[in-house]
């Protein structure tokens, strides 16, 4: 089975290409290989890393359909090639052509090259597809430094004390990263209906791990250990700038087990979407994290700021319970074992911050 990762030299994309070597099919060899474009700063890091195992990538934009014209013929892809910030195209840094350009357009392209190859199609989508005003309606308490799901009150459909399930709101405003998510999904299936393909959408929550690359916007775990650790400045923001805003956290290799499911999965069910998070046992806030932070590191004393910030929201869970039917999934590395990770990968890489992040 060959197996196309986008993105591969990205946090996600590198991390799921080792596991999955690492772990190999059941039933057959695994050959991976990929293709990225190096925007993200840190990703040439993993460049090194990749070609020591001997797994072969391409440097290709996805944007560009010529780009694609080298690349071997392919079973399934794995799609991890994203600008994954709420604030892109809004920010000033990017514009909003080119965030729907990364990762709309590219998604297109890549479609394409499946139904070229008659290959099945894995999208790593994001929590973010769902409604933002949605979110920030649900009734909130604030339990030990962290906003909580009232669920004494009444609760919209596809919310629980589980979290968000699949089917909560996904109504606009988004974010223009949340809307270009929510298009590539459609047109993913669009293409799996209309061309014959196997499509699964795998709306992941807060991923984060060892190797990832830190900026405020993007790899919030990540930056904020390493700038705890580093006694950079930093802020809450927003939410009375207390730091109560709460999400789950999900480590990329829990994926592995799904991702061979699903590329050895017989069948086309009529709902392809699912919901992939740590849950409400991998549930943190901000303070939460810097308190975890102090114990490790001493204490590093943070600003506040409560200022509203566009697409910011105050709590989101993710509720996997139809996957763990589905599938027989469930989250393996707890919240701990994935701040441990970071923690010590931040104290062996004292330039982490500086190669991964904007300052």
């Amino acid at each position: 089975m060959k197996v196309l990762i986008t993105g591969i030299c990205g946090f996600v994309g590198s991390t799921l290409a080792c596991a999955l070597q690492d772990q190999g099919s059941a039933g057959e060899p695994v050959n991976i290989f990929g293709v990225d474009n190096f925007s993200r700063a840190g990703s040439e890091t993993n460049r090194h890393i990749l070609r020591r195992r001997g797994i072969k990538f391409y440097h290709g934009d996805l944007r560009l359909a010529s780009d694609l014209d080298a690349l071997p013929a392919f079973d399934w892809v794995i799609d991890a090639a994203a600008n994954p910030s709420v604030l892109a195209g809004v920010d000033g840094k990017t514009s909003s052509r080119q965030i729907l350009d990364h990762n709309l357009a590219s998604t297109i392209n890549v479609l394409e090259l499946c139904k070229r190859h008659k290959a099945g199609f894995i999208l790593l989508s994001t929590s973010r597809v769902y409604s933002i005003p949605a979110l920030a309606r649900l009734p909130m308490s604030e339990k030990n430094g962290a906003f909580a799901l009232d669920s004494g009150k009444p609760l919209p459909q596809g919310v629980s004390a589980r979290g968000v399930a699949a089917d909560f709101s996904t109504r606009p405003p988004l974010s223009l990263y949340g809307a270009s998510k929510l298009a590539s999904e459609t047109l993913a299936l669009e293409y799996g209906e209309a061309f014959g393909l196997p499509v699964w959408i795998n709306r992941c929550g807060l991923l984060a791990g060892v190797g990832q690359f830190g900026r405020p916007d993007q790899g919030i775990v990540s930056f904020w250990i390493n700038a705890c650790l580093r006694r950079r400045p930093l802020k809450y923001i927003g939410f009375n700038g207390r730091g109560h805003q709460t999400r789950d956290v999900l480590h990329p290799r829990d994926l592995i087990p799904l991702l061979f499911k699903q590329v050895a999965y017989p069948g086309r069910p009529e709902d392809r979407i699912f919901n992939f998070g740590g849950g409400p046992a991998n549930a943190f806030s901000l303070r939460q994290l810097t308190g975890w932070c102090a114990d490790r590191f001493g204490e590093h004393k943070i600003e506040a700021d409560p200022t509203p910030r566009q697409f910011d929201i105050p709590w989101l869970i993710m509720d996997s319970n139809r996957a763990g039917k589905f599938w027989d999934w469930h989250p393996r590395m707890k919240l701990e074992e994935i701040f441990d990770e970071i923690a010590r990968h931040a104290q062996e890489h004292e330039s982490w911050l500086e190669l991964s992040a904007d300052f």
